[in-house]
């Protein structure tokens, strides 16, 4: 694992209450981050928990956005939509409503939540879909649980995670899932942004075990409210995948 200074991981001391994990307490970086690829560079900024904007070379993605427009307020506009799966911390139709109307792709199930006039703009993906988007390729991926007690939360065959190509570099939205079986065996990924906190999606171990199936060169962990991210990035480490943990500023009003 490769943590750069900038990167660098500094864990303080925390009055935690009776059964939380220890938290993530310094060194997240506001970003933004930039990826360069031969199509240019990729300037992902982090907004919230599982929201973010991407600036690519083709355009503008807005992944998961909730929290409504004012969140977005200050990063340029929207070329194109993702949007994961249903539940409320990444799918929020108001934030749709005050956001610009631009293409959209979803899965199935939020696909039939939408109004009416907003489905015409949408591009409906299920797991293993594949097709473009602002011209770039996209591959709509499971994502699950597969734990018994967490079945309940996302079950198999319903929400998605994407996998974007831009120039020649390869970019995993994981979304809400375990360390599935697919998970693991993706190949050539230069950058992944993993879930993991619980009951929801994956322990910090289990994310840490993807981490070493499918060897990402750079992993962001996110959606990890809660999580022990020095021991995520101490089992990435272990794992000897060599992977690069960046710890970007998911929860920036402190309530992580």
């Amino acid at each position: 694992m490769r943590l750069t200074r900038r990167h660098s991981l500094q864990i303080a001391a925390a009055s935690l209450g009776a059964g939380l994990l220890p938290r993530i307490a310094a060194a997240q970086e506001a970003g933004p981050f930039t990826h360069a690829t031969e199509a240019g560079d990729v300037v992902i900024h982090a907004v919230d928990h599982a929201s973010m904007v991407w600036e690519t070379p083709s355009g503008v993605i807005f992944v998961d956005p909730v929290g409504g427009a004012e969140a977005y307020a200050e990063l340029p506009a929207p070329d194109l939509i993702l949007i994961t799966h249903e539940h409320g911390d990444h799918y929020d139709q108001p934030t749709l409503d005050a956001l610009p109307e631009v293409p959209m792709i979803t899965n199935p199930a939020v696909a039939d939540m939408l109004p009416q006039a907003m489905r015409e703009r949408v591009t409906v993906m299920a797991n293993g879909d594949t097709g473009t988007a602002l011209d770039l390729p996209i591959e709509a991926i499971p994502a699950y649980n597969i734990t018994e007690d967490r079945l309940k939360f996302h079950p198999q065959g319903r929400d998605n995670g994407y996998i974007l190509t831009i120039g020649d570099k390869r970019f995993l939205i994981a979304g809400d899932t375990e360390d599935t079986p697919e998970l693991r065996a993706l190949t050539d990924i230069e950058v992944a942004f993993l879930p993991m906190n619980l009951p929801y999606t994956m322990t910090v171990e289990q994310a840490a075990e993807a981490v070493t199936a499918f060897a990402p060169r750079v992993v962001y962990p996110y959606h990890h409210r809660g999580s022990d991210l020095d021991a995520f990035a101490k089992a990435v480490e272990a794992g000897g995948s060599g992977a690069e943990v960046v710890i970007a500023n998911w929860y920036p009003n402190g309530e992580e």
